[in-house]
């Protein structure tokens, strides 16, 4: 079995049926599928018994939060990549899963690009071939458009469970900066992504980048310090391009743009 994609729902029957249906029109079938709900009261818990059979897995029961239950969710996978494609997010297409398949060859993490539903505006966000401590300071590979090896994940210890948010990013970050994860980007864009989620909800924005700093602190202080440095560099070049002096230099000739 090559993948393990689990999906974690909370009161959430509608977003959970469209998920569901978005994976079993796959071409590919190569995969198994483990729910994992938090004990739902909206008919969530009912329909899964009800459908059992679509499931390798699943149970309903009280958690710790979003991150207790994709641990518990990937304690259950036996296959060698995990995938979370949580409630309400779907599939692009019905070879999302086929188009990717031929990449996962033994490479730690394999990631993509996403394509962002909020309301009738559709965004796709890349992200890069090539991953850099700046760019994970601020940003990192979606989550549903992102493989990672079950033995690495493993070896990491899964996510924080005491984190609200950004656990997925710190996972992320461990494995790339401190076990030298192998890593590739893919192009097709292979998930939708709906606004609405906790990451992306602008009164957790404080929240975030709080946990996010600590973080950095604790792991990574030596790399913090050179981009606080870079943060500075930066700062004293947007100053430099807002003067005067510089435009002028720039209008004449004197001075190439910066």
């Amino acid at each position: 079995m090559k993948v393990s994609i689990i999906t974690i729902n909370f009161n959430d029957l509608k977003g959970l049926k469209k998920t569901i249906d978005s994976v079993q029109r796959q071409v590919y079938k190569g995969f198994e599928l483990i729910v994992i709900d938090g004990n739902s009261s909206d008919g969530s818990k009912e329909f899964l018994q009800q459908n059992a059979h679509l499931f390798t897995h699943f149970v309903s029961e009280p958690d710790a939060g979003i991150y207790d239950a994709m641990n518990k969710g990937a304690a259950f996978a036996k296959a060698e990549y995990l995938y979370f494609l949580n409630s309400g997010d779907d599939l692009h297409g019905n070879d999302a899963l086929d188009n990717i398949i031929d990449h996962l060859d033994g490479t730690d993490i394999v990631y993509g690009d996403i394509n962002i539903v909020e309301g009738n505006k559709q965004t796709i966000k890349t992200a890069p071939k090539q991953l850099s401590f700046r760019y994970l300071y601020d940003d990192l590979p979606a989550h549903q458009a992102t493989f990672v090896k079950r033995s690495l994940f493993e070896k990491i210890g899964g996510y924080d469970a005491d984190l609200n948010i950004v656990a997925d990013w710190k996972l992320f970050a461990l494995a790339v900066i401190k076990y030298s994860a192998t890593y590739k980007h893919i192009d097709p864009v292979f998930s939708n992504f709906y606004t609405g989620g906790i990451s992306s909800q602008v009164d957790n924005s404080d929240a975030l980048i709080n946990e996010r700093q600590a973080i950095l602190e604790e792991e990574f202080p030596i790399l913090l310090v050179d981009i606080k440095r870079q943060f500075l560099l930066e700062r004293k070049l947007r100053n430099l391009r807002k003067s005067k002096r510089i435009q002028w230099l720039q209008r004449l000739g004197l001075l190439d743009k910066f």
